[in-house]
């Protein structure tokens, strides 16, 4: 099949994987026969493309779906939240899938199936295909998720962030680190090889910087992070703040507007990545961006699962101008 034609470009392409979601209305240690469960579609991909739709931005995914019976609603779904999947390919094998499991104390339990999922074939003949895209962009988002996939799929994450970052555009990069995905050791050779082609580096302390940077302090690991070659950089530390690095004078910490609801933190840093990359692709300033990407993040987790909530961008601006006003 004929690829379709390029458009004239994008605001923001994000790259990866598209799952399917089962949410148990109870802690999986807890899950009995009969416990009721929720099916929704979700993946750090289809996360942060919707925050970016939301934010205002021309969204087009770049990924890998199945074959199976759940494909169609999959991306239906996409496209109810604004996103543009003509681009993305199939493959003869099912979707990636996972089993989420929370309680009312915020604890979260995962159980993946991704062997042989049509996302963990994305490859660079895939980047091949979507060159034009890439070249025309304005803003990539990608993770170490997605590089984590398969050898394939972290060659296509390289590839891709090569062809972004040579034609002038954004790479927004979250190094998500997986362990049960992949090692410390190949996490790290991914991240040193795509740092000095982001324009944001997001990354939680402890759990990626520990990994990744062995440090558990956030302004060392901003430090250590801008020091592998990204220009800026966003640490969350913590539910309540986040250290922004942007390599001029002294980081700082920005608060987080407080959720007085929260339900579900899945896919929150998703929503940030997403919304920041769309408002720098759209010409604000970082600072403004991550201001407004704090605030979609905490609107996000008032919903369950990954796009269970993903707020209007009026929404977020007004929470972010309400909380500078705040502060």
């Amino acid at each position: 099949m004929t690829p379709p034609a390029a458009p004239a470009g994008y605001d923001v392409l994000v790259l990866g994987e598209v799952l399917v979601e089962i949410h148990a209305d109870a802690p999986l240690r807890h899950a009995v026969d009969g416990t009721r469960v929720r099916l929704s579609y979700s993946g750090d991909a289809l996360n942060a493309a919707a925050a970016a739709a939301a934010a205002g931005a021309r969204t087009a995914l770049l990924a890998v779906v199945g074959d199976d019976e759940l494909s169609a609603p999959l991306l239906r779904r996409a496209t109810e939240l604004g996103i543009d999947v003509s681009h993305v390919r199939r493959a003869p094998r099912p979707n990636g899938a996972y089993l989420l499991g929370s309680d009312t104390e915020g604890g979260r339990d995962f159980v993946y199936w991704r062997t042989h999922s049509a996302g963990s074939t994305l490859s660079t003949r895939h980047i091949a295909s979507w060159r034009a895209l890439l070249t025309g962009c304005k803003a990539l988002v990608t993770s170490g998720i997605t590089g984590a996939l398969a050898p394939g799929s972290r060659d296509a994450v390289l590839a891709a962030a090569r062809i972004v970052h040579e034609a002038g555009g954004h790479l927004s990069y979250d190094p998500n680190f997986r362990p049960r995905l992949t090692g410390r050791a190949e996490a790290r050779e991914l991240l040193a090889r795509i740092a000095p082609l982001t324009g944001l580096l997001k990354s939680s302390c402890p759990a990626d910087a520990q990994a990744l940077v062995d440090t558990g302090d956030p302004r060392e690991a901003a430090a250590r992070y801008r020091a592998l070659g990204a220009r800026a950089v966003a640490v969350t530390a913590g539910a309540g703040r986040l250290l922004l690095d942007e390599g001029a004078g002294e980081a700082t910490y920005l608060p987080v507007p407080p959720n007085p609801h929260p339900l579900d933190a899945t896919g929150a840093g998703d929503c940030f990545a997403g919304t920041v990359t769309a408002r720098i692709a759209l010409g604000d300033p970082l600072a403004d961006a991550v201001a407004y990407g704090t605030a979609a993040a905490s609107l996000s987790v008032s919903g369950r699962g990954g796009t269970g909530r993903i707020p209007a961008f009026t929404e977020t601006a007004a929470l972010a101008a309400a909380h500078r006003g705040g502060r």
